[in-house]
């Protein structure tokens, strides 16, 4: 943020945050903070150069030379293939998502998920992963690498900033479910030339430890409800499967669960709730179709566990939510 003229207090101020929250030790926020900081962040660049998003600012003074634990790790690395894989793997200890990876012979397609999908990452900060993967790649490559294809949810809505962001990528931005980047295998295979294999032999053991604590400190309800958003759709929902995937017993996970005031079935029912809703308002899908995401047989038990849970069917609660928009 110094380096790209961005004053800590009027971000901090804006994100509603403490002032002194970059002193302090161990910080992690909550999603709703850690968003609100990136729409900060991006308010107070456009306040400064309103033809200079926060991505391009940052990226415009992002060096090598930066001790950046991701861009650190990514740099040492192989060619861009290695720095991706570690990403993805340590991705978690920056926020709850998922670095998905899809190669063929012609390409390498990178896919931004976030775990929980009634969380709304501002169009900000995906945007600057997009844009931090493509610096990268021509940092450590010393070459100017462009991607074949660009997209994240709501892309640059005016002129300037879509003219702005196509001259950084070589390439206009695309709509997209999902933030989006494909790169050719050149580019992915080119060797990094800034690979540092000793290094980062010295440095992976404490990203490691770092990831075993984090998987430590998560309540177990917190842990069971990340597992389910994951084998939901698989229909694996029971707490057997569940058991196995956090590799604890059956009796383990009761008495956890117990501990912190709540049970398996619900945490299961909580986070099928969350998800009926996040879809019923934010997309056109059958409750053919909601209900096996949400890992029910059939949709007729969907119905009957939904009207448990509101006293209400899920048209209804689609035409409600239909009409409070519009009314919006």
């Amino acid at each position: 943020m110094q380096d790209a003229g961005l004053a800590t207090s009027p971000v901090l101020r804006r994100a509603q945050l403490p002032a002194d929250l970059f002193t302090r030790q161990n910080v992690r926020l909550d999603s709703a903070n850690f968003f609100r900081l990136w729409e900060a962040l991006e308010a107070e660049a456009l306040s400064i150069d309103p033809n200079l998003p926060a991505p391009l600012r940052i990226a415009q003074v992002m060096t090598s030379d930066w001790f950046d634990p991701e861009l650190f790790a990514a740099l040492c690395s192989a060619d861009m293939n290695g720095a991706l894989e570690r990403i993805a793997k340590y991705v978690k200890l920056i926020a709850p998502m998922a670095i998905r990876l899809e190669r063929t012979t012609a390409h390498t397609t990178v896919t931004i998920d976030f775990l929980d999908p009634t969380e709304r990452p501002p169009s900000v900060f995906l945007a600057f992963k997009l844009v931090f993967f493509v610096q990268l790649a021509r940092l450590a490559t010393r070459s100017p690498v462009q991607p074949l294809r660009v997209s994240w949810p709501s892309p640059p809505a005016t002129q300037a900033e879509t003219l702005i962001y196509t001259s950084f990528f070589g390439m206009p931005v695309t709509d997209a479910p999902l933030a989006t980047l494909v790169f050719a295998a050149a580019d992915v295979e080119h060797p990094f030339l800034t690979e540092n294999h000793k290094m980062w032999s010295f440095f992976e053991p404490s990203l490691r430890q770092r990831l075993a604590d984090l998987d430590r400190s998560a309540g177990m309800a917190e842990r069971v409800r990340s597992t389910l958003l994951e084998t939901l759709p698989a229909g694996e929902v029971s707490m057997q499967a569940v058991s196995r995937k956090l590799a604890v017993s059956t009796r383990t996970l009761q008495r956890r669960l117990r501990d912190e005031g709540t049970s398996f079935q619900q945490t299961l029912d909580a986070l099928r709730d969350s998800l009926a809703h996040h879809y019923l308002r934010n997309t056109e899908m059958s409750s053919a179709e909601i209900s096996f995401l949400l890992g029910f047989e059939d949709s007729n038990s969907f119905a009957r566990a939904f009207h448990v849970w509101t006293g209400k069917t899920p048209q209804t609660v689609r035409s409600e939510m239909g009409e409070v928009q519009r009314a919006g």
